[in-house]
């Protein structure tokens, strides 16, 4: 079995939640190594340093990749569409061309099942692979369809699996930046309606409940499934738990289900993490 590789693109505020992200991964995935990409503008040195040395305790590899600003002159860069939005689906021409895959994970996310099945999945020519939460957000994908002029279920962008050799044939930059000239007015969420507007038709559809979980959706999930998806199912089956939205399960305040279990996940990292805290 070979390595799994995972990007993650983030500032420095969020390397808390990146600590229990890959705690999570680690702990779910115990006999897997994983080839960690971080793509990032301004992560100190040392902080890269200290998540290296405790990924290389693991037996995984990690590459911190500064990313550099050439690529982004044609790009509308501003407060709105800052140049990490584009990290994720322009970082098959970032990374080496030797990752010929690579799973982009958000950091508001725990793993809680074997990543391998979405590794190894057939994705049959198309450039990327992600789940849309349609089924619990019918009248959103509907308003989607229409603002963006798509035909498809609208994809959430938190979790992709990338065929990056493919896209480095056939995502061009300059159509990314062109895009969002154009659409910069009616952009709602920019790099997840870039995702869906360019790129839609080339998106091999995951099940969200596998894959993609929107842990707001507990109720809408268990309905839509006749009672089938509840708490057990989700621990058996579900392997990516995405905490969507703007609250967020390591604030006291998070009101939905699931945070004790990110809160328990906080108390592993602390541990595991302890000798490579900064």
């Amino acid at each position: 079995m070979g390595m799994i590789n995972i990007l993650v693109t983030l500032d420095q505020n969020y390397i808390p939640q990146l600590k229990v992200l890959l705690t999570s991964v680690m702990v779910n995935n115990p006999d897997e190594s994983f080839s960690v990409y971080l793509l990032h503008s301004s992560i100190p040195e040392e902080e890269a340093r200290s998540i290296g040395a405790w990924c290389l305790e693991h037996g995984w590899e990690f590459h911190a990749v500064t990313v550099d600003d050439t690529m982004f002159r044609g790009a509308p860069v501003s407060r709105q569409y800052p140049k990490e939005m584009y990290y994720r689906l322009l970082a098959p021409q970032i990374l080496p061309e030797s990752v010929g895959r690579i799973i982009y994970l958000d950091p508001d996310i725990l793993v809680i099942n074997p990543l391998r099945p979405l590794w190894e999945m057939d994705m049959r020519s198309c450039l990327f692979a992600a789940a849309s939460h349609t089924g619990i957000a019918e009248i959103a994908n509907g308003v989607n369809r229409i603002r963006l002029g798509t035909e498809h279920d609208y994809y959430n962008s938190g979790v992709l699996l990338i065929d990056a050799a493919r896209c480095r044939k056939e995502v061009i930059p300059d159509d990314i930046f062109r895009y969002v000239k154009e659409h910069q007015n009616t952009l709602i969420l920019p790099d997840q309606d870039v995702l869906n507007a360019v790129f839609g038709s080339r998106i091999l559809p995951l099940d969200d409940a596998l894959w993609n979980y929107d842990a707001r959706k507990y109720s809408s999930y268990k309905l839509k499934s006749g009672g089938a998806e509840d708490e057990k199912w989700v621990m058996r089956n579900t392997a990516i738990l995405h905490f969507c939205g703007s609250a967020k399960p390591w604030k006291q305040t998070y009101p939905y289900r699931f945070g004790v279990l990110y809160r328990h996940y906080m108390q592993i990292a602390a541990r595991v993490w302890r000798n490579h805290s900064m």
